[in-house]
């Protein structure tokens, strides 16, 4: 492990905190949400401001040490860190102001989810992006952002107004339509290869209550399910959403003792729209009586953060994804057979729909790109006790070798991990040339390169 014995110049005005390995708080500071990843850094600057921010990467260049970004630590790669680097934490920067005046939002780079759901709540506003409410904003927004809002509201970079850029030579810029456009192109869906983004501004929607929750179904109906909700989402009215899911059910209220630790698949709904017009939309589908009929009127901040009980800090998570194109036949048999073999009830499968307002952005509109197909998925074995590691590993890899040769071109960054550079041009397709550009124009040595690295052309 790298000791860094002096701190340079640069951080003699460092207003948060600096931890190093013989720090009594080193330990739980250098902690990922993901329990797989144990990385070491020689230092973690917890930022106060932007102006730390910059200290602290003038720091590692002058240092000559790699540089990693930290804001709600989810990366399933765990790629919020970097042993014998520098760990730049933004977990301290968590403002969030709402501009009630225009409904727009500012949100500091270390804020989490749940933060913004609360602040805009009580406006009766919302922001498009997630599902769990730990997640961190900077890295969902940087990656996408799907979730639950995203037929009705698009992606989270699709409500991006402008962004405060910490670029790689320690500028401060602000990225927008009308100021370093291609920067702003670049940030949306290009990850963290820019530079670090400490503060955000979005657009909300009026979004207060939504009429949300689950319709689980036994596992021997799930070849029927699947086909009908792939077939009914697309003529459904954008305010609904639902992805589709495979999952154990969790043994807690509100689910019935007859169903808890069962397998089962479902859809997973938000209606968005009045709550008293849930029923209509979702009449079709309810028409298929499900075991499981758990859609009620709920606050948004409650909705967003259902799940968070079991996606704790420090579970043991292995993650593997695709786009897809269309559930062929083929395609549908196989999460037949491995879907309802979950390991634990927290790993899953989920099939995101990638349509409605996402397919209102051209495909070069930004730089995420699968503007042209219709799921999101993800396979994720995960679980709290280390030893089940390669059997969670071994669950989602079998899984995801079945169904991937149905899959389209790449895959959600936010759901990847280190997976190559074939994989990350193959997920940027198209835009994959003029991602490279920018990353030349704004990071030519490659200083941001802990993520779902773009080389500089």
């Amino acid at each position: 492990m790298t000791t860094i014995t002096q701190l340079s110049p640069a951080l003699d005005d460092f207003r948060g905190e600096l931890i190093r390995p013989d720090d009594e708080r080193y330990d739980a500071a250098r902690a990922l949400h993901n329990g797989m990843f144990d990385r070491h850094p020689a230092l973690i600057a917890r930022c106060a401001d932007t102006g730390d921010v910059v200290a602290a990467l003038r720091h590692a260049r002058a240092q000559g040490l790699p540089v990693a970004v930290r804001g709600g630590s989810h990366n399933g790669g765990g790629l919020a860190s970097v042993d014998d680097g520098v760990c730049i934490d933004l977990s301290a920067m968590r403002g969030v102001r709402v501009n009630p005046a225009d409904g727009t939002v500012d949100v500091q780079g270390g804020a989490l989810l749940g933060d913004v759901d609360h602040a805009t709540h009580a406006f009766g506003r919302a922001l498009p992006s997630g599902i769990i409410s730990t997640t961190g904003v900077g890295g969902i927004t940087l990656g996408g952002g799907i979730g639950h809002l995203s037929r009705s509201g698009g992606l989270t970079i699709d409500n991006l107004v402008g962004a405060d850029v910490v670029l790689a030579d320690g500028r401060v810029v602000r990225a927008s339509a009308e100021q370093e456009p291609d920067l702003f192109w670049a940030i949306r869906g290009g990850g963290g290869n820019f530079g670090i983004v400490t503060s955000f501004t979005f657009r909300t929607l009026p979004v207060g209550n939504v009429y949300a929750g689950p319709m689980l179904w036994r596992p021997e109906r799930a070849e029927e399910i699947m086909r009908a909700w792939s077939e009914f989402l697309p003529q459904a009215p954008r305010e609904l959403g639902g992805f589709f899911a495979f999952l154990i059910v969790p043994p807690v209220d509100p689910f019935p003792e007859a169903l808890r630790m069962k397998p089962m698949c479902g859809v997973v709904w938000t209606y968005a729209g009045p709550p008293a017009m849930g029923d209509e939309a979702l009449a079709p589908m309810r028409a298929l009586e499900p075991d499981l009929d758990g859609v009620a009127e709920v606050p948004l901040p409650a909705w967003n953060s259902a799940f968070d009980g079991l996606y704790p800090a420090g579970i043991q998570q292995y993650w593997r994804a695709d786009f897809i194109g269309e559930l062929n036949d083929e395609a549908i048999a196989q999460h037949v057979e491995h879907g309802p073999t979950l390991p634990s009830v927290s790993s899953t499968m989920h099939l995101y729909p990638i349509d409605g307002a996402v397919h209102d952005v051209p495909v070069d509109g930004t730089a995420f790109a699968a503007r042209d197909v219709r799921f999101a998925m993800v396979i994720l074995g995960a679980d709290g006790d280390p030893a089940r590691a390669g059997e969670l590993r071994d669950w989602v890899t079998a899984y995801h070798e079945a169904v991937h040769p149905h899959a389209a071109r790449g895959a959600y960054v936010n759901f990847m991990m280190e997976e190559g550079a074939d994989r990350v041009r193959d997920t940027y397709g198209p835009n994959y040339d003029r991602l490279r550009q920018v990353k030349r124009d704004y990071d030519p040595d490659n200083v941001f390169h802990v993520n779902q690295n773009i080389p500089p052309a």
